[in-house]
């Protein structure tokens, strides 16, 4: 799970984040953090659009190439 200081960096910074939900590239979601709570973090998606992801999903910076699943 991605600790606060992580994610509230993120929202500092306004850096756009990628959120690996499975092996699919397809199936991330790419955004800012908004905002979190202890199990859930909402991100603005480019089209404005805010979605509500769990926290123990794998967030990393957009500008870092994916990570591949297995190598988690």
């Amino acid at each position: 799970m991605i600790s606060d200081e992580q994610l509230d960096a993120y929202r500092i910074s306004g850096e756009k984040i990628r959120v690996i939900r499975d092996a699919l590239e397809s199936n991330d979601v790419k955004g800012i953090i908004l905002a979190w709570d202890d199990s859930q973090v909402m991100v603005r998606r480019p089209n404005k659009r805010v979605v509500k992801l769990d926290r123990n999903y794998i967030f990393q910076p957009f500008s870092e190439p994916r990570q591949a699943i297995e190598e988690l």
